[in-house]
């Protein structure tokens, strides 16, 4: 009988294996790269994120190249969708009083952090994806009220209307946006591949905890370098 750690090297071999990019039915997520999350100064501000924003880069690029789908997410919140992810947990995304004209609270408090309708913030706190990384046109912005992008929107359609079975996932936060995107994506049987240099969290152990889970359940673990090469290959 084999003993555990031969059993598992195989296991995680098959599942290497399994989830390897295919040609035409792969597409790159980029989540959350928003000025709300990566501009100094914003009462979100995570500053690891943007220390990812040129692998993220590169590897936009070399889909580009092989005309691969780049997806990106961005996380709203409205007025007139009142959820949780406002109150209790993301005061910073309500709107500061005056509707928008008054001083921002920063972390903790209301703030117009990624919030649209009836104010969209252009400048501080927008949910526009960072300028570094801007969708070309007629690339997909699925813009969500959730941390799971999949959740209310048209993600899962798009993707499968074009016949996508892998996804790469890069973006912010690790812990939450990323993760609860990624594990739905692995529910719903797509091939999911996590870029270890392409999230960033603002707790490196939780980082470390999410790798960890997903690569016994949901994904398996690539570098950007390791990606870059694999897409060229394609």
């Amino acid at each position: 009988m084999p003993d555990i750690e031969t059993i598992l090297k195989a296991k995680q071999e098959h599942i290497d294996a399994m989830h390897a990019l295919q040609p035409g039915r792969t597409a790159l997520v980029v989540v959350d790269m928003q000025h709300g999350f990566l501009d100094e100064g914003d009462s979100l501000e995570v500053p690891p994120g943007r220390e990812i924003i040129p692998n993220i880069a590169a590897l936009i690029e070399a889909c580009r190249a092989k005309q691969m789908p780049v997806v990106f997410t961005e996380f709203v919140y409205s007025t007139a969708v009142p959820c949780l992810r406002g109150d209790p947990f993301g005061p910073e995304h309500l709107p500061t009083e005056n509707n928008g004209e008054g001083e921002a609270g920063g972390f903790g408090f209301p703030s117009n952090n990624c919030l649209v309708h009836p104010m969209e913030s252009e400048g501080v706190e927008s949910a526009a994806t960072v300028d570094e990384l801007k969708p070309l046109p007629g690339e997909l912005v699925v813009r969500g009220h959730t941390y799971d992008k999949f959740v209310g929107t048209p993600l899962d359609l798009a993707l499968r209307s074009m016949d996508i079975r892998c996804l790469m996932f890069t973006g912010v936060l690790t812990d939450v946006c990323v993760c609860s995107t990624l594990m739905t994506a692995a529910m719903l049987d797509y091939r999911c591949t996590a870029v270890t240099d392409g999230v960033a969290t603002l707790w490196p152990e939780l980082q470390d905890a999410c790798f960890t889970i997903w690569q016994r359940k949901y994904a398996r673990l690539r570098t950007t370098t390791e990606l870059i090469a694999e897409v060229n290959a394609l």
